[in-house]
């Protein structure tokens, strides 16, 4: 069973997780929150598209709304009504298909 991090956990998950990006991760209401911006449109629904596919592989989905090619994300485990290990793993996919785009 998932389980809800500790605030400690944040922290420290949250610290290793934005040594990976140069812009940084921040918990914003209670989530984990972070904005992309793209070149364009189909740059942005791409990236969407990608990270739906790994989401609803790992039954795992993000919060998120797109502008053009601004996509705002929040991740937050809601079977445990907080974060867990399961937002800081789906972050961590995001980060390196940012960094690996294919």
């Amino acid at each position: 069973m998932t389980e809800i991090c500790t605030t400690q956990e944040i922290e420290e998950h949250l610290n290793k997780l934005n040594t990976q990006t140069h812009k940084i991760w921040v918990i914003k209401g209670e989530r984990l929150h972070k904005v992309f911006t793209f070149p364009d449109f189909p740059s942005a629904f791409g990236f969407m598209t990608s990270v739906a596919i790994y989401a609803e592989k790992h039954n795992h989905h993000p919060e998120w709304a797109n502008v053009y090619n601004r996509v705002e994300i929040n991740l937050i485990t809601h079977e445990v009504g907080g974060i867990s290990m399961r937002d800081f793993k789906l972050a961590s996919f995001i980060e390196a298909l940012i960094s690996n785009p294919t």
